[in-house]
């Protein structure tokens, strides 16, 4: 049986780096998520132009950047949350996504599923620079894939 789904690009830490080998892997997406610190409004604009739906939310080094703290958003049943820096307090989700540790992350904390792609822009702690695919499939079903650069 064949996995039909909606297929989300997610990165987060680009941190003023957003490599064309990059652009030309996500450009399909159906929508492109951005957990934070862009680091300037160039690498802001460069996510947008690639014309997928784009939705972004504030990192703790996005001086002057007009972007929401947090985002809630509903697909396909599944409530997700959006933000930069992991919360100490789980917030009422399905899925909590976020970036700042720039360390890829998958697991289940309560009754929510947290994701972090990894980084962009600027791999530390022994990561390799990362991004994720995130599926959702019609009934609800979440696939989560971390690729590195």
């Amino acid at each position: 049986m064949k996995f039909a789904s909606h297929r989300i690009a997610v990165i987060a830490d680009t941190h003023g780096r957003l490599p064309l080998h990059l652009i030309d892997k996500i450009r399909d997406a159906d929508e492109i998520w951005h957990l934070g610190d862009f680091c300037n409004l160039d690498t802001l604009s460069a996510c947008r132009a690639i014309g997928r739906p784009f939705l972004a939310v504030l990192g703790n080094n996005d001086y002057g950047l007009d972007l929401p703290e947090t985002l809630e958003l509903e697909r396909a049943g599944k409530w997700f949350h959006l933000v930069h820096i992991p919360p100490r307090r789980m917030p009422t989700c399905d899925v909590l996504l976020h970036g700042h540790t720039h360390v890829p992350r998958d697991e289940k904390v309560g009754a929510c599923r947290v994701l972090n792609p990894g980084t962009v822009g600027k791999p530390d702690k022994g990561a390799p620079a990362s991004w994720a695919w995130l599926e959702i499939g019609a009934r609800g079903r979440v696939r989560w894939k971390v690729n590195p650069l």
